[in-house]
């Protein structure tokens, strides 16, 4: 069956958008191919009409179908996505640490038998031998990298396990592969490539853009928490999402996300809300687990409209009617505002993106990009204390580790940061209830170079000036936004 004829069979749909149809035919040559699209444009029909071509065509010698290996660094996407796909029966499954070992064990056996057609797993999966015990006995005749930028350290959400794609590649037999992400400048475009062993010849890149036309880009300089939230309680009403938005001021009803750099900062603009009658949930990595995820049901279902958020929340978020995305404190970069104002107006309708700015925040970002960037020093001083004091750590928790890194500098996020990136890179293996440690190997050599640790220091830094410059600039926000990702003419 054609890809068309698929298209329509399983999806519904009657054609393809740009580029859709010539990146799936080129990945049905067995050619390789780089795919930058906006959020919300169809990047995962373009691996996922080439998976259902192969069920379709004739079994390999295995007497099983080919696998298509889906690598992605979001885990609250995958059940959405593996969901949406057994909805329109194409056998898929995730395996990733929400399972229970049981669970994760059957799903490793039914790959191996030859059951999915299609399997998503963070690349992080590839440490674990039982994994590649199952993929093994597949034929992957295609690799489908998503969110691609995290392969790159130029790239503003940098996974270390995705510099091993290379390796991984290798080991699964070469397979032809297809990279997509919504947002790469042309340095990031450039370390992809090269991060999956592939010569610049043998990818080709499509490139669909990052305008969404129904996106309204703003920003307002605020001076004072009191007009941020006269601010929100405005675009709140403006779209019905308040209680107080009604009649002709409502210009359609849906959900909004507000953004925040800080926790502390969310709680504080949490409360003046709360005494403005302004209905909302909050959301943030301290909250439990479980809490989390009956936040953001409340969002999903529209029980709870409007959500004050950190960063973390949007992870596998795709709702159609977020009408629009506030940034209450200046983002880190363009990649990531660009990335978040993404989850508004999916369904095509318009959608508010307003980023209020003031001045002093950007003092909070350049201390939050001190905080994401430890010295090496300091990650030396951390590795000490896990690998001689794990009693103690195991004992008394994470505050005993403040108390003894930074003891006076109560709102110090190093730890975290360098405890994230020790698990990515393998060094400690963490869980949490109870705090239990496994230091598995030495600490990694970048993670010991000043020089590259205080470069990507430097990068980031640039970065947060790229977005400040975007704030200043007078004339159009779209232009700017083209220009910066690469894509003047």
């Amino acid at each position: 069956m054609d890809p068309l004829g698929l298209l329509r069979q399983y999806f519904g749909y009657d054609r393809f958008r740009p580029p859709q149809e010539a990146v799936i035919r080129r990945l049905l040559a067995g050619q390789h191919a780089l795919v930058i699209m906006p959020t919300g444009a169809g990047k995962s029909l373009c691996y996922q009409i080439p998976a259902l071509a192969s069920l379709h065509g004739p079994l390999k010698t295995t007497g099983k179908p080919p696998l298509t290996l889906v690598l992605s660094p979001l885990i609250a996407l995958m059940k959405d996505q593996v969901d949406a796909l057994k909805s329109r029966n194409i056998p898929a499954t995730f395996i990733n640490s929400s399972l229970s070992r049981g669970e994760r064990q059957r799903r490793y056996a039914a790959v191996a038998s030859g059951e999915y057609l299609l399997l998503y797993v963070t690349p992080e999966r590839f440490r674990k031998p039982e994994f590649l015990d199952a993929i093994a006995r597949r034929q992957i005749d295609l690799l489908a990298v998503d969110e691609a930028h995290c392969i790159s350290e130029w790239g503003h959400d940098f996974r270390p396990d995705y510099t091993r794609l290379h390796e991984f590649r290798t080991l699964i037999g070469q397979p032809t592969t297809i990279a997509l992400t919504a947002t790469a400048t042309p340095d990031v475009q450039q370390d992809i490539v090269r991060q999956l062993g592939l010569e610049a010849d043998e990818v080709q890149t499509f490139h669909a853009g990052i305008d969404r036309p129904n996106l309204r880009l703003s920003v307002e300089e605020v001076w004072g928490d009191e007009e941020k939230c006269r601010q929100i309680e405005a675009i709140s009403q403006r779209h019905a999402v308040c209680s107080e938005a009604v009649g002709s001021e409502a210009v359609g009803s849906g959900s909004g996300i507000v953004y925040f750099t800080l926790i502390r900062t969310l709680e504080r603009f949490s409360e003046l809300l709360r005494i403005r009658q302004i209905p909302h949930v909050c959301y943030h990595g301290d909250l439990e687990r479980n809490q989390r995820r009956r936040i953001q049901n409340q969002f999903m279902s529209g029980e709870s409209p409007l959500v004050l958020a950190t960063p973390a929340f949007g992870m596998g978020i795709d709702k159609s009617n977020i009408r629009f995305v506030i940034h209450a404190e200046i983002p880190g970069s363009m990649e990531a505002w660009y990335q978040e104002i993404g989850r508004a107006g999916r369904d095509g309708d318009p959608a508010d993106c307003v980023l209020l700015y003031e001045e002093s925040d950007l003092l909070t970002q350049m201390e939050f990009l001190r905080w994401s960037n430890p010295d090496a020093e300091f990650y030396q001083r951390v590795d000490d204390l896990l690998r001689h004091h794990r009693e103690q750590i195991e004992a008394f928790g994470l505050e005993w580790m403040r108390e003894k890194l930074h003891a006076r500098q109560k709102h110090d996020h190093r730890l975290e940061t360098v405890l994230g990136m020790l698990e990515r890179y393998g060094v400690i293996e963490l869980s949490w209830e109870p705090l239990r440690l496994s230091c598995l190997s030495e600490l990694a050599p970048e993670l010991k170079d000043p020089e590259r640790l205080a470069a990507k220091l430097r990068r980031d830094q640039q970065k947060l000036l790229a977005l400040v410059q975007f704030i200043r600039h007078d004339g159009d926000k779209k232009e700017y936004l083209r220009n910066y990702f690469g894509l003047t003419n």
